[in-house]
């Protein structure tokens, strides 16, 4: 039983592997199972899980837009950059 207990430090990085796909059967058997346990980390999950969402639909959103800098602000930027490399 000891197995399946794990600190919250723990479940939050798990939680992150798990919505990466990253996580293994038994890690989220553990995360689950912690999650029974502490209501807290439960919650960071979903709201995890909804931010997740929430930059997904924007990347989307940006993926639409074609946005080309204007010749204007190419040259801007290229002296911005000699700048800081100076």
């Amino acid at each position: 039983m000891a197995k399946f207990i794990i600190s919250c430090d723990e479940a939050t990085t798990i939680c992150d592997k798990s919505q990466y796909g990253e996580a293994t059967f038994f890690e989220k058997i553990k995360l689950n199972f912690h999650f029974l346990i502490c209501k807290v980390c439960g919650l960071y999950s979903k709201q995890n899980a909804k931010m997740t969402n929430v930059y997904k639909m924007k990347a989307n959103d940006c993926k639409k837009e074609n946005r080309c800098l204007s010749t204007e602000e190419k040259e801007h930027l290229k002296k911005e950059l000699q700048k800081i490399e100076a």
